[in-house]
């Protein structure tokens, strides 16, 4: 939460950085969620190739002004939440 909202940031296809909120970071993750719930893009190692335009669109109808793009924004925020998560397992552990 508080984590990856300091550390993460992504390109757009303009090259200008984005940062992420909160609501962004909470709601990019309830929306993953229901998207693995649905069941229509899951593999046996994660989700399918497609889910990220999927999630763009789940988004797109929750925060439609946040102009989320599946290739640069989910990508790399997708990215940088699993590390986050990893860190605070192994600290955990």
């Amino acid at each position: 939460s508080g984590f990856s909202q300091l550390s993460v940031s992504s390109q757009n296809s303009l090259g200008t950085k984005k940062k992420w909120v909160l609501e962004e970071d909470v709601t990019l993750v309830a929306c993953m969620v229901d998207l693995y719930n649905v069941g229509i893009y899951n593999a046996n190692t994660g989700f399918k190739a497609d889910y990220l335009n999927e999630l763009e669109r789940m988004l797109e109808k929750v925060l439609p002004h946040a102009m989320l793009k599946a290739k640069y924004n989910l990508e790399s925020t997708i990215r940088t939440l699993k590390n986050d998560w990893a860190i605070i397992y192994h600290m955990l552990s």
